[in-house]
């Protein structure tokens, strides 16, 4: 395990970008698999967008066809922990309505976000709502939501790299790890 310092701030790592890609692959044919045909794929940012990057680079080499679109959603800020009100910037993507529609989520932490996202895809006219997060943190579980496809679970430590941010840092190193303050 190696760490990285920034200030007070030391992060060590959980999974290496090696793992990560691993996985990412192994997701992509979980996700080929189950969703067969053209897919929309909803990536919340601004967490998620490498993990969404890579995921739809994966899914393409198996075939699959998607149409990309992104929703900025918030429930942290700056801070460690979920405030439980989902903060959205901009609007829902139109022509969603019988679409079979991917979530795809950086983590999965309260499940406030991802249940009030696939609650509003739904209310769209979507004709399916799954979802696939990177990480999951069933410890800190508040709202009835379980992922379909997940990258890793967790344990309840805060975690950055890959896209994931404290504060708006460290969103681009190249691997997870995890805040050790």
């Amino acid at each position: 395990m190696s760490s990285q310092s920034n200030a007070d701030i030391q992060i060590e790592t959980l999974y290496s970008a090696a793992e990560i890609a691993t996985c990412v692959t192994r997701m992509a044919a979980e996700i080929s698999a189950a969703l067969p045909g053209e897919i929309v794929i909803l990536s919340l940012l601004k967490g998620s967008f490498m993990f969404t990057a890579d995921l739809v680079r994966a899914l393409h080499a198996r075939g699959t066809t998607s149409r990309i679109e992104f929703l900025k959603v918030s429930s942290y800020g700056d801070r460690t922990s979920s405030s439980g009100t989902v903060r959205v910037d901009g609007d829902l993507p139109q022509d969603l309505e019988n679409k079979s529609v991917l979530l795809v989520d950086d983590i999965l932490d309260t499940g406030h976000t991802l249940n009030w996202v696939r609650n509003l895809v739904g209310a769209s006219g979507a004709e399916s709502v799954t979802a696939a997060v990177l990480l999951d943190k069933p410890s800190r579980r508040e709202a009835p939501f379980k992922a379909d496809f997940i990258g890793f679970e967790i344990p309840d430590k805060f975690v950055v790299g890959y896209g994931i941010d404290y504060a708006q840092k460290f969103r681009d190193l190249p691997y997870i790890g995890a805040v050790q303050t």
